[in-house]
């Protein structure tokens, strides 16, 4: 079959006979598409979307109506007992609430005087005191250690050791030199 691929119009010839002649009046391909399977897809596609909606309904019902069916309780044991809380910790209802509640309670803490144990005679002063009292009296501190001894030896009683101090690292339980 030799085709004359540059020609266009009149001159050109189809191999297929069916696409040579255009019937007149025609407004599209005949050969490419047909009108009876569109609408006939259409048609289909219309009533099986009418039948799945119609049967979502009813499962809908058929749902609904379970729902609203009274039965006898599953576990019967279970009846008289009441609504049970979810374990600790649980979340908060009202956090803001919450934290007002515990800034209140800390702020009296630290503004009254409190027993913490009555029999101990433990009680719980204002903070502010407490830091007047503490600046009077002045803070606890290790008496001084005599020099000439070793670090982590105990002092001869009544010898003194200039140049030892606490140790850092053991928390004061032993004796270091001083860097002079």
């Amino acid at each position: 079959m030799a085709h004359d691929h540059g020609a266009i119009g009149p001159a050109y010839v189809s191999p297929d006979p069916e696409y040579a002649v255009t019937p007149p009046g025609a407004a599209y391909e005949h050969t490419d598409a047909s009108i009876w399977l569109i609408v006939r897809f259409a048609v289909w596609l219309v009533i099986s979307a009418v039948v799945i909606h119609v049967g979502i309904w009813l499962v809908f019902i058929l749902f609904v109506e379970q729902r609203e069916a009274t039965t006898a309780p599953e576990f019967p044991l279970a009846v008289g007992s009441g609504q049970r809380l979810p374990a600790e910790p649980r979340l908060q209802r009202f956090p803001a609430n919450e934290a007002l509640d515990i800034r209140l309670r800390d702020d009296a803490a630290l503004t009254n005087y409190e027993w913490v144990d009555r029999n101990a005679g433990t009680v719980r002063i204002p903070i502010s005191e407490a830091m007047r009292l503490t600046v009077e009296r002045g803070l606890p501190s290790r008496p001084a250690v005599p020099d000439g001894v070793k670090p982590g030896e105990a002092p001869a009683q009544g010898a003194e050791t200039p140049g030892l101090i606490p140790a850092d690292s053991s928390s004061g339980r032993t004796m270091e030199s001083r860097r002079q």
